[in-house]
């Protein structure tokens, strides 16, 4: 279970490090929002590894990925008001 946390957490520091290096060139906030959210999401997913015992649906890292995935959809709002 460890080695598929581990990897999911590296498939979302990837995504959120793709997503930043977009933002850096176009500097477009949909970017930033989705790698923002791919990143904590990582981090969580690491907090979650390293936890002993954890559980995904304690209210701590449910929380977090409820932040993570606000951000996508503010993103997306963000993008659709604009356009």
């Amino acid at each position: 279970m460890a080695i598929l946390t581990g990897m999911i957490a590296a498939g979302l520091l990837v995504a959120g490090l793709f997503f930043f290096r977009f933002w850096r060139t176009s500097r477009d906030k949909f970017f930033l929002y989705f790698a923002l959210s791919f990143l904590i999401e990582a981090v969580n997913r690491i907090a979650i590894g390293l936890t002993a015992n954890s559980n995904e649906l304690a209210p701590v890292f449910y929380g977090v990925r409820v932040i993570a995935y606000g951000l996508i959809v503010l993103a997306i709002l963000q993008k659709n008001r604009r356009s």
